[in-house]
């Protein structure tokens, strides 16, 4: 059962993120983490969200801006690391509570705050951005919201926003796993070794699904759909964080 909500989740989230940009860390985290327990299931969808991105970069590399990548990827590890300190230092329902209480905070500023988002051209709205990014995806395995507030701030267009997320997923995946494996924050010596082709084969047919939908189900309606599914998976692992504490 285990491995089947594995598939289906990273399969659904791996589609919605060909179609909308985004997707497979709103989606698969909260899940992985109730599934495999915070610090390896956020560390698992950390993986699976660096192949996911490798294979949708090659894929919309044309249309990536690849100033912006530049600039806000050399910031992401300033976030990351200490997230990862907090990782090595704080008790499970703590790290539920704080990655369920995070998750719905970026969800609720990236949808709600959507038209109050004021216009931004500073040189350091990027790096800002860039530093949120790597902290969240560190911890929670969701990056996009900060990125999102960026874009509406900026007015970036959303062809070139959603194609220059991948890359900058990709950096940031990494970047989190090396620094909470190198740092003794997480590992994956007791993740079961039919996770990775079970994780890697819903991707495969989540992007084949996300690619014949991307002509047919609009940006919008798959972001919506996304964050619907991530605002409910925040709950419950914040659900199960409160709960811990008491």
């Amino acid at each position: 059962m285990v491995l089947a909500a594995i598939f289906g989740i990273v399969f659904l989230g791996a589609c919605i993120q060909r179609v909308s940009g985004m997707g497979l860390g709103l989606v698969a985290a909260p899940i992985l983490a109730i599934t495999l327990g915070p610090v390896e299931g956020i560390l698992v969808s950390n993986v699976l969200a660096v192949i996911n991105a490798s294979m949708t970069t090659a894929v919309r590399r044309h249309d990536v801006d690849w100033r912006q990548f530049a600039v806000i990827s050399s910031v992401l590890v300033v976030g990351a690391v200490p997230a990862a300190w907090l990782l090595t230092v704080a008790a499970t329902p703590v790290i539920f509570t704080v990655v369920g209480a995070l998750l719905l905070a970026a969800l609720g500023l990236s949808t709600f705050g959507q038209s109050r988002t004021p216009s931004t051209r500073t040189k350091i709205a990027p790096l800002i951005a860039g530093v949120a990014a790597g902290f969240m995806n560190t911890l929670a395995a969701v990056s996009a919201p900060a990125l999102t507030v960026y874009a509406q701030a900026t007015r970036w267009d959303q062809r070139s926003f959603s194609a220059t997320l991948q890359p900058i997923f990709l950096v940031a995946g990494i970047i989190s796993v090396l620094v909470k494996v190198l740092g003794g924050a997480a590992n994956l010596d007791h993740t079961d070794v039919w996770v990775w082709p079970t994780g890697i084969a819903g991707m495969i047919c989540g992007i084949l699904i996300g690619s014949f939908l991307s002509t047919r189900v609009s940006t919008g309606i798959a972001r919506k759909f996304a964050l619907l599914v991530a605002t409910a998976g925040a709950a419950v692992v914040l659900a199960r964080g409160i709960i811990g504490l008491i």
